[in-house]
């Protein structure tokens, strides 16, 4: 059985398709780079396969028959389909995509309210976020770079200090007022606490390690509301459900904006800390230059 559904040569119908919007064989040959008569013979010839004229030719130029008119509504459409798909597909290849590994604190609450300013900085970027609050090796995983908290130690593997760990126990201002907060360490001794679990031995600072600091016991081992994501911790502390170890510069705009209050002034430092993190195997890409660079200039800015 014939095939039904046998088209024409693609080009016949793309050089048709010019020659119609035109209405000139010339003017189409221009368009295409090619010349008239090549023109004139393909048409031809996609005539002589469709058995009907596709155009009268007249003393001054060419006019579509009812049949040409018909065809071209078709063939225009299909072919700017066609390229309006091509053009997304050379756009989207044309993007480059940065997948970059951090903790959820970190991408909530610092890398996501700056990814218009990294857009604007490094045009054609598409940023994947991929979360874990656990450790993880970046040698292992699908990722371009790690903003990774730590010592600084990861082995086969290049580190850049963002900045240092300086943790402040915060609350919302309503549950600084109901306690009656002065900023002193030992007040804390008997107030609600809001925990991040964390895996033994602690990667952070936790509130043990921080009355231990403070030369404290009272409280250091009350777990009034323990929760595995720092985001819930922090949104915990802005509903008054207690005090939060805040990292900054993370919480610097709650702070800022005032839906969270410092509950002791004198903030604790580690040598800990934040850092860029990529694998010596890794070339660097210009994409991965230019994330490096905004980083540290972001970083220096906040610090």
């Amino acid at each position: 059985m014939a095939n039904q559904r046998r088209l024409p040569p693609l080009q016949s119908l793309v050089f048709f398709e010019a020659a119609a919007r035109h209405l000139s064989f010339t003017t189409a040959a221009r368009e295409l780079g090619s010349s008239q008569p090549a023109v004139s013979q393909r048409i031809g010839l996609l005539e002589e396969d469709l058995g009907l004229p596709l155009f009268r030719r007249e003393h001054r130029g060419v006019s579509l028959t009812a049949d040409g008119a018909f065809l071209f509504e078709a063939v225009h459409a299909s072919l700017g389909g066609l390229g309006e798909a091509v053009n997304r597909l050379r756009a989207r290849h044309d993007r480059q995509v940065l997948t970059v590994v951090t903790d959820f604190g970190f991408a909530t609450y610092w890398l996501m309210p700056r990814l218009a300013a990294l857009r604007a900085s490094i045009p054609n970027i598409d940023v994947r976020i991929v979360t874990s609050q656990n450790e993880f090796d970046i040698r292992g995983e699908p990722v371009d770079v790690a903003i990774a908290f730590g010592s600084g130690s990861w082995p086969g593997c290049q580190a850049e200090r963002l900045f240092p760990e300086v943790v402040v126990p915060v609350c919302s201002p309503a549950f600084l007022a109901r306690h009656g907060l002065e900023g002193e360490p030992a007040a804390l001794g008997g107030l609600p606490l809001l925990h991040l679990e964390s895996a033994e031995p602690a990667r952070w600072l936790t509130w043990s390690h921080w009355f231990a600091l403070h030369g404290l016991t009272t409280a250091a081992e009350r777990r009034d509301l323990t929760l595995n994501n720092y985001a819930l911790v922090i949104q915990a502390a802005i509903a008054g459900q207690g005090v939060a170890l805040a990292w900054l510069p993370l919480v610097d705009e709650l702070i800022r904006s005032g839906q969270l209050v410092t509950a002791v002034t004198r903030p604790v430092r580690t040598e800990r800390g934040y850092f860029l993190v990529q694998p010596h195997a890794l070339r660097s890409s210009g994409l991965l230059a230019g994330f490096r660079q905004w980083m540290l200039d972001e970083c220096a800015t906040a610090g």
